[in-house]
């Protein structure tokens, strides 16, 4: 089981994010996220929208630094993708 992020590459609201999933449980996901203190508002149906800011505490407890590619390629191998059609 791993917590993966990738680059924080995306400005929104005076910050720029990445993207923290799981490629095997929501349930460890969770538990990264409270234990770095991320609120539950941040979680999209299948990852955490992470500020740049908190990429040093999430590698420290645990998260490995992926590429976007690699992300969203074990994402959906893991089976815990939300698709498009299934977000509407």
């Amino acid at each position: 089981m791993t917590v993966l992020i990738d680059p924080p590459l995306w400005p929104r609201h005076g910050k720029v994010w990445g993207h923290m999933v799981s490629d095997s449980s929501l349930e460890e996901l969770h538990a990264l996220a409270a234990a770095a203190g991320i609120p539950a508002r941040a979680f999209d149906r299948d990852h955490y929208d992470v500020p740049a800011e908190l990429y040093p505490t999430l590698v420290d407890l645990g998260a490995h630094q992926v590429d976007t590619r690699e992300l969203v390629r074990r994402l959906r191998a893991s089976g815990l993708r939300v698709t498009s059609a299934q977000r509407r």
